[in-house]
């Protein structure tokens, strides 16, 4: 039975995500049979989706947008077949219908689910964005974000336009990693659990840890420009994608209302630091965000209805200059 992120939950109404299921690699070396050549793979998003949008920001920071092209599905999840109730990624029937996303330019699918089992025919998995596409062996290559942006930063350098930007250097590696562990279970799904959550408990618990994860990253980053120190990296990238989401629909969809971003400084100059770096702006779609959210899953809000704010400027000045460069 073709299931979504609202299926997976246990008994005692935690939130559980699965794995992704493809897992290949794209490789600089040629005997590869996922050689990392220009033209020859499409990245799916959604603009909606924090996962997807790490993959976007690496394409665009690193200058692989003549090497890898890319589309987007519509915000809000649709009936993916005709046969059942499925609600998942559509795509718009035209290029006009949904601004911001377009037709399955490469196999012309109605949906991810679609495109998941052109891939696969005996798929059983979620249906899930962001999807690395192969043209040239017309497949999925992986469909998880955290491998994919590894490949992203590195095995496609000899093509990228910024190819000596390095998200995941070899002396901080490992601390990378650590903060990675911690940001992923209790920030970037923690505000899942919160959301997800059917009983007063796992919400409650969930809640208390992503606080307590942010309240972390708000020290640290009272001493640091970034999350792992004086540079740029990975981790900041998959920090963002939730910070980017959170006053706008978690505090409010999910009910991580405690305390809004905004009302930590350094948080929030931080976040606005990586909204401003070039290329960053354009993998923040609020429109599809917040269309998103609150109208696909009805059973947290049933009738849809959109908040109108709070519209925060990011692009607006911050303080992380203090820290230097």
């Amino acid at each position: 039975m073709a299931r979504s992120s609202l299926d997976e939950m246990a008994e005692s109404g935690a939130f559980n995500r699965t794995p992704s299921t493809f897992r290949n690699f794209i490789s600089r070396d040629p005997t590869s049979p996922f050689h990392a050549e220009s033209g020859r793979y499409h990245l799916y998003i959604s603009y909606a989706c924090p996962w997807a949008c790490r993959c976007l920001s690496y394409l665009k920071i690193k200058g692989l947008e003549k090497a890898i092209s890319f589309s987007s599905v519509k915000p809000k999840w649709g009936r993916t077949k005709d046969t059942d109730d499925h609600m998942g990624w559509v795509f718009p029937a035209s290029s006009t219908e949904e601004p911001g996303a377009e037709p399955d330019p490469l196999n012309g699918t109605r949906s991810l689910r679609e495109l998941y089992e052109l891939a696969s025919t005996n798929y059983s998995g979620k249906y899930t964005v962001p999807v690395l596409w192969d043209k040239q062996l017309k497949s999925i290559v992986n469909n998880e974000s955290s491998e994919i942006i590894r490949m992203f930063n590195t095995e496609f350098n000899d093509i990228a336009e910024n190819a000596a930007l390095d998200l995941y250097p070899v002396h901080l590696q490992a601390q990378i990693d650590k903060v990675n562990e911690w940001v992923y279970d209790e920030i970037n799904n923690g505000v899942y659990k919160c959301g997800f959550a059917k009983k007063q408990g796992p919400y409650e618990e969930a809640a208390q840890k992503l606080y307590q994860a942010l309240d972390k990253c708000e020290d640290i980053l009272s001493k640091q420009r970034y999350i792992c120190g004086d540079s740029l990296t990975e981790a900041d990238i998959r920090l963002f994608v939730t910070l980017i989401r959170f006053d706008e629909v978690y505090a409010v969809h999910f009910k991580c209302n405690k305390k809004l971003l905004r009302e930590y400084p350094n948080l929030f100059n931080y976040t606005k630091d990586i909204f401003q770096i070039p290329g960053m702006s354009s993998t923040v779609n609020m429109e599809h965000i917040k269309k998103h959210y609150y109208g696909s899953h009805p059973s947290i809000n049933p009738f849809g209805i959109i908040p109108l704010g709070p519209d925060t400027d990011y692009s607006c000045p911050h303080d992380r200059e203090r820290f230097g460069t």
